[in-house]
Formats: structure tokens, C-alpha cells, sequence
């Protein structure tokens, strides 16, 4: 931990070169060229899970000393992101394990043009300590990237304060929130979206937030109108919501039993509209 809870000398490097996609669909990694032909996205995601195994606690042999790219058959020009977020035993493993075999410097060599690091829990119950002991290691863990974006995320005002003063001086590429956990509007008006609007008038004008978790077109509309431009949205609602045919709409979700590569690209296309600049 380095002695500290503070974030004080922690570098993040990295650049994030080119124009980005204000919404980058999450799939399982697989059948990306069939659900990409016609809809040429810019960039796909990909959780941990899928690269790093929950039994084995090793790089899974599909993506163990491969180019990312070539793996999930991205077209040229193409980008793919890690996104760090899994179950509470998946991402401790990842942190106890992560400097056996080289299992960070691998990921690395991979070729993510994105990674948004991995957040560990911080409860309400727990000791006060735990939660600087969390966010600690969710910097330190960044910082043992290539282009990553940390996870900013709290628990009282001084914790906004706290990322928004290391942000400020951190020459950071991009900044990460994870919002999979919000699921009740009680949290989300009362925790995430006062959150969020601080964060909004307090981080640097020209900062990348990528968000993940965002899943209601209502709240996709709101943090959209905090952010504008600064905002990137990933998703796992066209994924999900093709395996079973459906697409999302303004109504919500519709079970029209479609093909799903039909239906993903309709939802994509949807979610990304929700993002046009007004």
C-alpha cells in the first residue's frame, strides 16, 4: 500500500489518442465480426471475466500472450476496451494474483486501447479505514497499467473531494465510474446522482468519462446532460438484450424476436442517439 492512504505520488500514464465512440457496446467476446457486419462500430468492451478465469485464477488460453484485436476479430481501426469490473472474488483475486507470471505486464502486452481499472467494494458497514484502503488500491492497481482509466467512486463528500484534487493534478487519460451496483432510484437520487453532478462541475472540462452500469434512458439523459461531450457510455444492454431477440427503445425494452445481430445493432444504434450532442 506504500504507507499511505492517500494518492499522493500515484502516476497514471497513457494517452487516449483519436476520437472515441460516445457509446461502446460490452459483449462476451465472442461472434463480434457477425454482430459487426453492417454496423461498423468504432470500439467493442469486454469484461474482466472473460480474459481472466474465476477457477484458474490465470489469463484464459484464448487471450494468454494474443493480440486483443486479432482475438475478438476487430476490423482495422477498431478498439477494444477492458473493463475491470466483476464479482467482489473475481477483482481480489485479480489483485492477489496479479504480479504471478507476469499476469499485468501480459494484459498489457495484449494491446487494450483501453482498460477501465478495476473498483474494490467499499460498504457502508465496514470500518471507515476499509473504504481509503480501497480506493487506494484501486489507484495503485491503475497505475500498474498501460492506458488506464481509474474508477472514481464514494461514499461521502470528502472522498469526491479527495479524486477531484488528484485528478486535477494527475495528467490522467480518462477516468472511469461504475454504476452496475445502482439499481433502486433511492440510491440513485440519493447517493449517485448528487455524486455525479459534483463530479461533473469539479473534474477537468476536457476529461474522458467512461461509465458503465448506465442501462434506463432516463438516467443514460441525465448524467448525459451533466457531462455532454465528456461522456462515453459502456453498455451490455444491446448484448443481453439480443441474445433473447429484444431491442431497446424509448418504450424500454421490446421483444420483437429479432436476429440478434439485427437486434444489437438497433439497440446500439438507439443508445448511441441518446448521446448526440443537443
Amino acid at each position: 500500500m506504500g504507507g499511505t492512504l492517500r494518492f499522493d505520488g500515484v502516476k497514471v500514464g497513457g494517452f487516449l489518442s483519436g476520437r472515441w465512440p460516445r457509446f461502446i457496446p460490452q459483449t462476451d467476446g465472442t461472434a463480434i465480426p457477425a454482430l459487426d457486419q453492417g454496423l461498423e462500430w468504432p470500439a467493442y468492451a469486454v469484461g474482466l471475466r472473460r480474459v481472466f478465469s474465476p477457477s484458474s485464477r490465470t489469463l484464459l488460453p484464448r487471450f494468454a500472450d494474443q493480440d486483443v484485436h486479432q482475438v475478438l476479430g476487430l476490423a482495422d481501426g477498431r478498439r477494444a476496451v477492458l473493463v475491470g469490473y466483476a464479482e467482489d472474488p473475481l477483482v481480489e483475486a485479480f489483485w492477489s494474483y496479479r504480479r504471478r507470471d507476469r499476469l499485468v505486464e501480459r494484459i498489457v502486452e495484449q494491446g487494450w486501447d483501453l482498460i477501465l481499472a478495476p473498483n474494490f467494494s467499499i460498504y457502508g458497514n465496514w470500518p471507515r479505514v476499509e473504504h481509503l484502503i480501497n480506493m487506494r488500491r484501486s489507484v495503485i492497481i491503475a497505475a500498474e497499467g498501460a492506458v488506464v482509466a481509474p474508477n472514481l467512486y464514494w461514499y461521502r463528500l470528502e472522498d469526491l473531494r479527495r479524486w477531484a484534487d488528484w485528478v486535477g493534478e494527475a495528467d490522467l487519460p480518462a477516468v472511469a465510474i461504475n454504476l452496475q451496483t445502482v439499481r433502486e432510484n433511492t440510491n440513485w437520487h440519493s447517493w449517485s446522482l448528487p455524486g455525479l453532478s459534483w463530479l461533473a462541475e469539479n473534474l477537468p472540462e476536457r476529461l474522458p468519462v467512461f461509465v458503465t452500469g448506465l442501462s434506463r434512458t432516463e438516467r443514460i439523459s441525465a448524467v448525459n446532460d451533466l457531462f455532454g461531450s465528456r461522456l462515453h457510455v459502456v453498455s451490455q444492454n444491446p448484448y443481453q438484450y439480443a441474445l433473447h431477440g429484444a431491442v431497446m427503445m424509448a418504450g424500454g425494452r421490446q421483444d420483437v424476436h429479432a436476429e440478434k445481430a439485427d437486434a444489437f445493432a438497433a439497440t446500439v444504434r438507439y443508445m448511441a442517439s441518446l448521446l448526440e450532442e443537443r
